[in-house]
């Protein structure tokens, strides 16, 4: 392999760490302020007045930005329809106009536009939902297959520090790169050798993570095909959570691993070395400068090359962020089996200085629902109200998942069982959210016209230079033999 075609594979690796950014919410077509009521609100706007009265106050998302909505009656139910504002006034409840007139900085604006309350939001969850249901609608087991390796042992703050980085270069593909050559610089030879070390144990149980997640990716595509064993009336839900719990203790078995080797290494950090970290800001990347790359990559596999990278970016915003830094997550971490990331990723694959769409979840999830009729629809908006439970629990669970694994960072030890306790819970919830969202999505796409599919695929605008899967993370390989999923529809052989 030649050092070109190695240099694009890495890049294609971790650009997978960085692209997949919480979405801020698009301003949805349809009436907004000084707008003629004669044309249709948007659905989020519906939703918006979702279990509130008539004359109620809400926050809606228009084109001028998020302002305050007084929840009216209409033909189809409640909507939201904004307040106006006096000519040269920020709306009430724009947050991003209200921080720039009271002079806040920008990382004080990000972290109100990324939080855990934002991102477990109906409006958030439903957009997310929607482009997963377009995605999977329009897509194949290939792009379903599509996972970035960030989202793995997912503990350490690292997607919390992108997503509210004052420079904004989060969502730019080399953010990951950048500050892991930093922090691998200020290590020592002994210390490096640590990761390199855990690189290695933890390569194996790394790919059979992607591996596992095949059979049930499998499974909820041949739901939706209608192509269900003998005897069996769909998906078996307590199967699916079954499973999903046992992916998630190999996920609780890695980052409890990972914990304790970051955690001792640093502790060992000298003054010297607290010193020249102290100057890297988290949630400020522009105050992390280039360094030469610090790794000799042709003394290691690409995986534990990728690996080591991982682990350095991760102990940077362990050290620096908290425990909410480490229970944040982005809206779309949840039910990652439906060719979401393939198809929001497939882009930026290979490309070195590329930016991701920040709108572009939204605005494709408000096109989807928009070309569903309202049975169809209701499939969808329905999964917020249905899964609010679950999400809430799962906050929980992650917090005290990542105040168990902080204990590392004390010089204490961390309880294995009770990691492994709470992943295996972890795994439920996620479960039957996935369960959920393949059952939903199964029926409206069992019921599209052939109208709504030609719509949809014309939504989905495939590039056809981008690498069609299946893939293993991010790298495609060959169609693998899954064998048999009748377990996962209650069917026993």
């Amino acid at each position: 392999m030649t050092a070109k075609r190695s240099i694009s594979i890495l890049t294609l690796l971790l650009t997978t760490f960085v692209v997949q950014a919480q979405e801020v919410p698009p301003p949805p077509a349809g009436p907004g302020v000084g707008t003629s009521d004669r044309h249709e609100p948007p659905p989020q706007a519906y939703a918006d007045c979702r279990r509130k009265n008539a004359g109620d106050t809400v926050q809606h998302n228009t084109r001028d930005g998020l302002v305050a909505a007084i929840c009216t009656e209409s033909p189809k139910g409640l909507v939201a329809r904004p307040s106006q504002a006096r000519a040269g006034e920020p709306r009430r409840g724009d947050i991003r106009q209200e921080s720039s007139s009271k002079g806040q900085s920008n990382d004080l604006d990000a972290g109100r536009k990324y939080s855990l309350e934002q991102a477990i939001s109906d409006r958030a969850q439903l957009n997310t939902i929607a482009f997963d249901g377009l995605a999977f609608l329009t897509g194949d087991f290939g792009y379903d297959t599509f996972l970035p390796p960030g989202k793995v042992s997912d503990y350490f703050g690292f997607q919390y520090m992108r997503d509210i980085d004052a420079r904004e270069g989060g969502h730019n593909t080399n953010f990951l790169t950048k500050i892991a050559h930093n922090m691998l610089v200020i290590l020592n030879e002994g210390q490096k050798s640590q990761l390199l070390t855990l690189a290695k144990e933890q390569e194996g149980d790394i790919k059979r993570f992607a591996e596992m997640r095949l059979p049930l990716i499998k499974a909820f595509r041949l739901n939706m095909e209608g192509k269900l064993p003998a005897g069996s009336a769909g998906l078996d839900k307590q199967a699916v959570m079954k499973y999903s719990a046992d992916l998630y203790a190999l996920d609780g078995k890695l980052s409890y691993d990972r914990a304790k080797v970051m955690g001792g290494v640093l502790r060992g950090l000298t003054p010297a070395q607290k010193a020249a970290l102290s100057r890297l800001k988290f949630g400020d990347s522009s105050t992390w400068p280039e360094v030469a790359e610090p790794l000799d990559r042709r003394s290691m596999s690409h995986e534990v090359n990728v690996a080591v990278m991982t682990y350095a970016s991760e102990m940077f915003s362990w050290q620096g962020g908290s425990i909410d830094a480490d229970t944040y997550f982005c809206p779309e971490r949840h039910g990652m089996y439906f060719g979401g990331f393939g198809m929001k990723t497939a882009p930026a694959m290979g490309k070195r200085d590329y930016s991701i769409s920040t709108t572009l979840t939204g605005n494709s999830g408000e096109a989807f629902l928009a070309t569903l009729n309202d049975s169809q629809r209701r499939q969808i908006t329905a999964l917020t109200d249905l899964q609010r439970n679950d999400l809430t629990e799962i906050v929980r669970v992650r917090r005290e998942i990542t105040t168990e694994l902080r204990r590392f960072l004390k010089g204490e030890t961390a309880d294995p069982a009770k990691v492994l306790s709470l992943s295996r819970r972890y795994g439920e919830l996620d479960g039957n959210l996935s369960f959920l969202y393949a059952t939903a999505f199964a029926k409206v796409g069992q019921s599209l016209s052939s109208k709504q599919k030609q719509a949809l695929i014309a939504l989905r605008k495939v590039d056809p230079t981008e690498p069609k899967g299946p893939f293993l993370y991010s790298t495609p390989i060959s169609m693998p033999n899954i064998g048999n999923t009748d377990m996962f529809f209650g069917v026993k052989r």
